[in-house]
């Protein structure tokens, strides 16, 4: 049973048990132990519903359907309903309509959005990456490969397993998930896909979410046109999708900062890929924040600054430092700006909320004796649905303005 405290939650929708608010059913002593992957029926009053069982992790249970557990045909009913809701993905480049903005990369399933709690499908051409964040739907592999196959032609499935890792998906970043190819061929390390137009490389077997982090696809595609004739630090650049853009946009130099020599290597890759002289532009290995306190004191200075972080606390307990963090790094970045300058920054740290993150941009502009006007804000692209009652799932928050001195 489910603390009565959560009656109003879980009524309005909400698909997660958390372990610490079961409590024994009448006449029991505690909470049964059972096996990761066991169907459940959870009550709540009257409220009732049906989920699997997690045996490790912070939430015990994720919650499929009110009356019945999903039998395979549903499963997959979830999963071309997924498909169809990302169909303007396909539909304008593939009838003619838009082939300058073809997109062949995009996140096929989110998980609770789309009805398929701890499972998420990131679609690369025909290859799909089926990602599992708990033991208990991990025992959902097969029917859930065999409804992948049924609904568009691949050449391969990539597995990777999170173990019991909790909470929405702004911890894909990290490299930590095995992979293993479980149906098909392995993926070419080389294979390249269509992002709006532009090309990159994806090695799905290694590095973090691909190569790619497709949930930045829209806010991508919104800097390219302001980026004409702008010298560009892009901060954070891992593979450089971001770098890539604003060339395209027309910018007249591109610094690529990032921690990994291998990812600063791969955006010279992917500028190249797209028609751009990568020795036109600048890399550099180097923990951002170090370089951009370096930048700061030189005097250097920049038209545009992009700040893209990985995710910086994993758990409630350290929302206050992430939050202190983004107002370091903000004011170091704003302070790198020229008068009248852009700032592109996002957090994709699920743990800190979008009015936390303008609290931490306001205090950055007035640390750095700047004023920040914001011209946009903006989460994660179409194929990342958020659910009304399941917060959770918006972790990406996105800010874009001009900054000037105060």
């Amino acid at each position: 049973m489910a603390s009565p405290g959560i009656r109003a939650s879980l009524q309005a929708g909400h698909p997660w048990v958390y372990r610490d608010q079961l409590v024994p059913a009448r006449g029991e002593r505690g909470v049964p132990r059972l096996p990761s992957g066991t169907w459940v029926r959870v009550l709540c009053g009257p409220f009732e519903a049906v989920g699997l069982w997690d045996a490790r992790g912070a939430i015990a249970v994720r919650l499929f359907d009110r009356h019945t557990a999903p039998d395979d045909a549903r499963l997959a009913e979830r999963m071309r309903a997924a498909w169809d809701l990302r169909a303007p993905l396909r539909e304008a480049w593939a009838q003619g309509v838009d082939s300058s903005r073809m997109t062949t990369a995009y996140r096929w399933v989110y998980g609770e959005s789309d009805g398929l709690p701890g499972v998420v499908v990131d679609l690369y051409d025909r290859y799909a990456v089926l990602a599992l964040y708990s033991e208990g739907v991990a025992t959902l592999q097969e029917p859930l490969v065999r409804a992948l196959t049924a609904i568009t032609p691949l050449d391969g499935i990539v597995l990777r397993r999170h173990g019991s890792a909790a909470g929405a998906k702004d911890d894909d970043d990290t490299a930590a998930a095995a992979r293993t190819v479980i149906w098909g061929t392995t993926p070419p390390p080389d294979l390249t896909v269509y992002e709006n137009g532009l090309l990159f490389r994806a090695n799905l077997m290694e590095g973090q979410k691909t190569g790619l982090f497709l949930d930045q696809r829209e806010n991508r595609a919104y800097i390219e046109p302001w980026c004409r004739g702008k010298r560009v630090l892009n901060a954070f650049s891992y593979t450089g999708a971001f770098s890539v853009y604003a060339a395209q946009g027309g910018a007249t130099h591109v610094t690529s900062v990032d921690i990994a020599a291998a990812a600063v290597e791969e955006a010279r890759y992917n500028l190249a890929l797209n028609g751009h002289d990568p020795d036109a532009h600048e890399y550099v290995v180097a923990d951002c924040f170090q370089w951009l306190e370096a930048c700061a004191r030189s005097g250097r200075r920049f038209d545009m600054v992009i700040i893209d972080p990985p995710s910086l606390a994993r758990a409630k307990t350290g929302r206050h430092a992430a939050t202190r963090a983004y107002t370091r790094l903000n004011r170091l970045a704003m302070s790198c700006l020229e008068p009248g300058g852009l700032l592109a920054t996002a957090s994709c740290t699920g743990q800190v909320s979008p009015d936390m993150f303008r609290e931490a941009l306001a205090a950055a502009a007035t640390q750095a004796d700047r004023r920040l006007t914001i011209l946009r804000e903006a989460g994660h692209a179409l194929d990342h649905p958020v659910p009304a009652h399941f917060p959770e799932a918006r972790y990406l928050k996105f800010v874009f303005g001009v900054v000037h001195p105060a």
